[in-house]
């Protein structure tokens, strides 16, 4: 039995749309990645401005364990 046109077009699609769900697996691990690492970031971002100084220059106190060196 002989593939029709009708047949190799099926295969053709199925195949594209294989591809096609590939891809989209893909870029989902892909957005799931970023937002991840846009979360980190941010909590990153907060951490840094609770350390920068008030706008009188003094810094914000956080606790007396901060200012000890690294080596203690």
């Amino acid at each position: 039995m002989e593939p029709t046109d009708a047949d190799a077009r099926l295969t053709h699609l199925e195949i594209k749309a294989s591809f096609a769900e590939d891809l989209l697996d893909t870029l989902n691990e892909i957005v799931a990645r970023q937002q991840a690492q846009i979360n980190r970031l941010t909590a990153e971002l907060s951490t840094l401005r609770n350390q920068m100084p008030t706008a009188d220059g003094a810094a914000v106190f956080r606790s007396l364990r901060d200012e000890l060196p690294p080596h203690y």
